[in-house]
């Protein structure tokens, strides 16, 4: 199947992906964006980054109230290229910063503020709809409630998931090169916690109406971004009409 061949519409098409750490939905969503030319947004960047600043500027994180200030005026600028993705703090390059496990294990307080949450919720909006300078090429946004509450509308809706063992394993190997069993027990706070905090306030494990579930426990990466177009082409030329219960688990080909 031709990637191409799913841009048959008129308007920018937007594409919500949501899924829990670990499924894979940031890189497999970057690469769809890539081949179909489409803007890519990372929303769980948006969070890190928001995170990220608060610890620099030394605000409490148990302050809710000025955490919440601070991310509303915080100067953040996403790069939506997917073969450049970037984030940039007053201007300060933080892609690596954020990826730092000193963020990853607090970013949750952030995640979990309903106020940041409802900031970043208008600025992902915006970024969906404007695309890169202003010219909107369509989109891929991934992350959490990206299907059900800051895209619902999305052309196409995707809730990316995989097991709890595929996903300790991938994000042992990528933060650790492997996934012996001491990589995925110092890994499981990332995965396992984080989830169980981010679902007070998200809700990313279960597919809403019309959103298709794919399950990619048993795939490789490869596999997955073509599952995934195969998706979209199908409920973009109204081969899927109606998601029923055996779509939403995965029925994609």
């Amino acid at each position: 199947m031709s990637a191409q061949s799913v841009l048959t519409e008129a308007r920018p098409l937007v594409i919500a992906v949501d899924g829990p750490s670990g499924s894979g939905k940031s890189s497999v969503s970057k690469e769809v964006a890539r081949r179909l030319g489409l803007e890519y947004l990372d929303t769980g960047a948006m969070y890190r980054a928001a995170t990220w600043s608060v610890i620099e500027s030394g605000v409490d994180l148990e302050d809710a109230v000025k955490v919440a200030e601070h991310v509303r005026n915080l100067d953040l600028t996403m790069a939506t290229d997917p073969s450049a993705p970037g984030v940039w703090v007053a201007g300060h390059d933080v892609n690596e910063a954020i990826r730092e496990t000193r963020i990853s294990t607090v970013v949750s307080k952030v995640a979990t503020n309903l106020d940041v949450r409802a900031e970043l919720l208008k600025r992902q909006r915006e970024l969906i709809a404007a695309g890169r300078d202003g010219v909107h090429q369509g989109c891929v946004a991934e992350g959490r409630d990206i299907t059900t509450v800051v895209a619902p509308d999305a052309d196409v809706r995707i809730l990316l998931t995989a097991s709890e063992e595929a996903r300790l394993a991938r994000r042992s190997k990528e933060l650790h090169g492997n996934a012996d069993a001491a990589s995925v027990e110092a890994t499981r706070d990332q995965i396992v916690r984080r989830d169980s905090d981010d679902s007070t306030v998200s809700n990313f494990e279960v597919a809403a109406d019309g959103v298709l579930h794919l399950d990619s426990s048993a795939l490789d990466f490869e596999q997955t971004v073509d599952a995934v177009l195969a998706a979209i082409n199908r409920i973009v030329t109204g081969s899927v009409t109606d998601l029923d219960e055996h779509a939403r688990a995965g029925a994609v080909s």
